[in-house]
Parts: structure tokens; sequence; C-alpha cells
């Protein structure tokens, strides 16, 4: 981007806008209870919670039902390497230590703090419920 002054031929670089600072998640870690839908789902069918957050963490690159079927694979390592990429693109306080730790540790709370966090930022976190069911019991008939 090259800015003019007016009378002037000489172009000169604009600069960029000063980073901003991160902010805080909307909710706290422990507020699983504050959407118990999400926290009935998250303690039975962890792995439909996340397929759900890395559809729209990978903007619909990555399914649903694959990204759910690896987190029951790889668990914890994998699943925080989502949660990189939510504090990333929201510029939320973290960082990849604390996000391999809080997934290592507290996976299921995590799991519902990013869940929320993506409600909060205007996703609709319910949309493709019975493909991601349907795509489950397609992956036990496999294995």
């Amino acid at each position: 981007m090259y800015k003019t002054v007016a009378g002037s031929t000489d172009c000169q670089p604009t600069p960029p806008p000063p980073p901003q600072p991160p902010v805080e998640w909307s909710t706290g870690l422990c507020d699983c209870f504050s959407d118990y839908d999400n926290c009935c789902l998250m303690y039975w069918c962890p792995c439909v919670t996340f397929g759900r957050i890395a559809e729209i963490v990978d903007k619909g690159s990555a399914s649903c039902g694959a990204s759910g079927f690896y987190f029951v694979q790889l668990g914890g390592l994998y699943s925080a390497n989502y949660r990189t990429k939510i504090r990333s693109q929201y510029n939320l306080k973290g960082n990849n230590c604390l996000d391999c730790l809080t997934h290592c540790f507290c996976s299921r709370c995590a799991l519902c703090q990013e869940y929320r966090e993506l409600e909060k930022q205007g996703f609709n976190m319910k949309i493709n419920v019975y493909l991601i069911l349907i795509s489950s019991f397609f992956l036990r008939i496999i294995n």
C-alpha cells in the first residue's frame, strides 16, 4: 500500500497499524456449566465437539468427522494445535506451552472453552450435527 501526498509524485509506503494487545478469552477455562448442552456433549462425545471446532478453525478444509477421528487417535497434542490457531485468529492471551499443558491435563475444559469462544465470535456450532453422527457411525463400522 502506497500513499501519495497531494502535489507530489513520490510514493511512500503506508506504515502497518500497530499490533493490538492480546485479549482475554470470553469465558473462563472452568466455566463449562455455563452451557449445559455443550458440557453434556463434551462429556459424552468430546470427539464431536473437537470436530466442530476444527472444521470452523480450518474454515471447512477439515471435515468434522475426520477431525473427531484424529482427536480420538492423537488426543491432547493434536487438539492443542487448534487452541493455538484459535488464539492467533482472535488475538487471545496465552502461549503454545500453556495450550499444550491445558489440553494434556484439562482437555475437556479446554474444548468447552474453545467451543464457547467460537460461539461468542458468532459461529453456529450446531451445524452439521447429523453429518457428524452419521460419519462417526460409519467410522465405527470401518474399524
